[in-house]
């Protein structure tokens, strides 16, 4: 079952980059793992391949492992996509909420972290990876709000029904006071 986090991220990937078909903690057998997110939009023939990291503070022998984790993550997710969608677009994601950008000198630091994992992939496999972090990641939320806000029959997903339930609430709230 996915995560809230996961959900907000499948749910973009259906009600505003158009994909037609969302899985959620998709196994890849071939290729040991799992993806967080992957959405395919068939008519563009284009696969979002998404990681979802709410808090981006992976450890390991108590010091922090973003960039080999992930490093690995869309290792796995390049090979899955060139062995499943070798006729697809590809588009990967990592989306997390909040990613700190402590001191250049700071020993470890998050954003430096993506950025390494970028270079590292783009380096290797000619591959970007883009980040849904910080404002990015808000004015998506702010998107799914949007789409929620002006869509009157009932959603599905229990975060979009409660953002259309939000919206709807102050727009009627709104007309109270005029």
């Amino acid at each position: 079952m996915q995560n809230p986090g996961e959900e907000l991220v499948g749910e973009y990937l259906k009600h505003i980059l158009g994909c037609d078909f969302v899985e959620y903690n998709l196994y890849t057998p071939n290729i040991q793992g799992e993806i967080d997110v992957v959405g395919i939009n068939t008519k563009a023939e284009e696969v979002y391949i998404c990681e979802v990291a709410t808090h981006l503070q992976y450890v390991k022998n108590n010091q922090p492992d973003n960039i080999e984790r992930f490093y690995k993550k869309f290792v796995k997710n390049i090979r899955y996509v060139e062995e499943c969608f070798p006729n697809h677009k590809a588009k990967f994601m990592l989306w997390s909420p909040i990613v700190k950008d402590q001191s250049p000198n700071a020993k470890h630091n998050q954003l430096r972290d993506i950025k390494t994992i970028q270079e590292q992939i783009l380096a290797e496999f000619g591959v970007e990876i883009e980040p849904v972090i910080n404002q990015k990641y808000s004015k998506c939320l702010s998107e799914l709000r949007s789409y929620a806000g002006n869509e009157t029959k009932e959603l599905k997903s229990p975060i979009m029904r409660l953002f259309q339930i939000e919206e709807h609430l102050l727009k009627h709230i709104e007309r109270l006071t005029r």
